[in-house]
Order: C-alpha cells, then sequence, then structure tokens
C-alpha cells in the first residue's frame, strides 16, 4: 500500500530552522501533487503548504509564507519543507500528503503518520 513516512522533526529554538522529509514508497510520486498540514495540540489541523506534481508551483498558508519552503525531489520520491524562522506557535506535528494541489484536506488521497516540531522561546 502507498505509505509516506515524515522525518526531521524535533525541538528548536525559536528563529531556528528545521527541515521535514517525507518519503513516499509503492506510489507514482510524480503523478502527485504533494501537501504538507499541521496540527496543534486541541487546534483543527491546518493547511501550510503545496505544491504541483513537477514542482512548478507551490502555494503556502498566510502564517508561513516567506519563512517556509515546499520542494520535491521526484527522482528520490520525497517532498520538503524547509522551515525558518520558527515560532512557539509552529509547533505542532507535521503531517504529508498526497492529491492534488489544495488547501483542502479532502483533496490528499494519502496521509503520513505525522512527524512533532516543537519550537522553543
Amino acid at each position: 500500500q502507498v505509505q509516506l513516512v515524515e522525518s526531521g522533526g524535533g525541538l528548536v529554538q525559536a528563529g531556528g530552522p528545521l527541515t521535514l522529509s517525507c518519503a513516499a514508497s509503492n506510489v507514482t510520486f510524480s503523478s502527485y501533487a504533494m501537501g504538507w498540514f499541521r496540527q496543534a495540540p486541541g487546534k483543527e489541523r491546518e493547511f501550510v503548504a503545496a505544491i504541483s506534481w513537477s514542482g512548478s508551483s507551490t502555494y503556502y498558508a498566510d502564517s508561513v509564507k516567506g519563512r517556509f519552503t515546499i520542494s520535491r525531489d521526484n527522482a528520490k520520491s520525497t517532498v520538503y519543507l524547509f522551515m525558518n524562522s520558527l515560532k512557539p506557535e509552529d509547533t505542532a506535528t507535521y503531517y504529508c500528503a498526497a492529491g492534488v494541489p489544495s488547501c483542502y484536506q479532502q483533496a490528499y488521497d494519502y496521509w503520513g503518520q505525522g512527524t512533532q516540531v516543537t519550537v522553543s522561546s
């Protein structure tokens, strides 16, 4: 079955960088747009960023625009989320997903298990 495995989460100080990776298997990776979502404790899961099949188009939530960058390597079946200038409010479990380019969760068919990002002040 399709597997999406996130990695790279951890504890980081405010203002610091962190890079998340999501490796896909058992899927034609280049046929799917990829997205990153996050869920903080007690909150709904929210859209963070998305990237088109080829990587030519990217989309960001206003809260991360200018600080986060999404990219993909189709040869490695991997999508990345480069996070800079992290804030305590970025603390959440981050999920990658495969589907069509959208900020809506319903557009994504497959989801990873999530990786925890904690930003200390």
